[in-house]
């Protein structure tokens, strides 16, 4: 049954509007001859990348950890946070499809779990974060997905009625916690599949 009530439109970040590959950052970083895997699970699943995630940490500080606790040098630390900014390609066909919303009537807001330092790259590279209504930021909050703490602050911040709202994210589990404060959601694979099912939930744009 088609849901008519949607006015507001949230995107993740990371694998809805630009590319987030943590196997491909250590791959550029180090080489094909490390464990690739478990690298990138050792650095992009860890503590201490949940805590510049959650703005308990600089860059500067997130550089320094890695270097103590991951033996990773100084140089091998710049040049993962190089990876990590300069690998964030955009993804075809997202923001021409929240265009199309806006251009509809439907506004749009960002909810990203990421880092004071990544969001600034990203603001200052791509046009795509101009065209937003409002932004949740994990590392400004102290709480990430798929808490419910980061939906209701959405919801409260820019004063949203949870019916009213779609998420779009590529994680299920965060697809699952918007819903249990009230979103709807989306699991996003790529900008014509999340067209389809947007308009499957009723959206006319």
């Amino acid at each position: 049954m088609a849901i008519c009530d949607i006015k507001h439109v949230i995107f993740d970040i990371g694998n809805v509007f630009v590319r987030w590959s943590p196997e491909e950052i250590v791959r550029l970083t180090f080489g094909n001859n490390c464990d690739v895997e478990r690298l990138a699970k050792q650095l992009f699943h860890s503590d201490i990348w949940f805590a510049i995630n959650r703005g308990e940490l600089t860059e500067a500080e997130t550089k320094q950890a890695f270097i103590q606790t991951c033996q990773l040098t100084a140089e091998q630390a710049d040049e993962l946070f190089f990876y990590v900014k300069e690998s964030l390609i955009p993804l075809y066909g997202t923001l021409a499809l929240m265009q199309r919303l806006k251009a509809a009537g439907y506004s749009a807001y960002a909810l990203t779990d990421n880092v004071h330092e990544i969001v600034s790259h990203l603001k200052a590279r791509h046009t795509f974060w101009q065209h937003f209504d409002g932004e949740i930021i994990s590392a400004e909050l102290g709480c990430m997905k798929p808490g419910k703490a980061i939906f209701t602050h959405l919801l409260e911040r820019y004063q949203l009625a949870a019916n009213e709202c779609v998420f779009l994210d590529d994680v299920l589990a965060n697809i699952e916690g918007a819903k249990q404060v009230g979103l709807h959601g989306i699991q996003f694979f790529n900008a014509e599949q999340a067209e389809r099912e947007l308009r499957g939930l009723g959206l006319a744009f």
